[in-house]
């Protein structure tokens, strides 16, 4: 947002050991997953009540996310099982392909069904160029800066996750 008083953190998944949900129920008793990985670190961020909006980035493979960001979208069913701690945080979703019009859109509206699931708050690009989230092209020849219209997508999505988890949180 303009006024810059946003708090950021970035998370990446490529780097953590995040292995897909069980369905085992552990978590159904407690804040807790019963797989000792990398995801257990990240519930106390993501239940933070001071944490008000969430954005998802993932490159498109074979038309959609990535595995290891499915396998973390199912293990925030932790989250929902433990007093829907993402209840109103807005979301928005950016997707990145190797080709303009790759899957992107699909991809977006995958992460955005498991943000409704947790009945968060989803933003859209309010743009021409994006209406469901920030579709960008990134490929070994051009590489993502050369993606303009896509990098100033994902720039509006920031404003509008941002803009609204100010509006929502000045409300309370």
């Amino acid at each position: 947002n303009e006024s810059g008083d946003i708090k950021t953190a970035i998370i990446e998944l490529a780097d953590l050991d995040v292995r897909g949900c069980l369905g085992c129920g552990y978590c159904k008793k407690q804040l807790k997953c019963k797989q000792e990985d990398d995801f257990n670190s990240l519930i106390p961020v993501l239940s933070d009540e001071e944490v008000t909006g969430i954005i998802i980035a993932t490159p498109v493979y074979l038309g959609t996310m990535t595995s290891q960001c499915k396998a973390f979208l199912d293990r925030t069913v932790v989250l929902a099982r433990n007093g829907s701690l993402l209840h109103n945080k807005v979301g928005a979703v950016l997707a990145v392909g190797g080709v303009r019009n790759g899957g992107q859109e699909l991809t977006i509206q995958a992460v955005q069904a498991a943000m409704f699931c947790h009945d968060m708050i989803c933003v859209g690009g309010g743009t021409k160029a994006a209406h469901f989230g920030a579709a960008l092209v990134s490929n070994e020849q051009t590489g993502i800066k050369c993606d303009e219209i896509g990098i100033e997508t994902a720039r509006d999505i920031g404003r509008r996750v941002a803009d609204l988890a100010i509006s929502l949180n000045h409300s309370k």
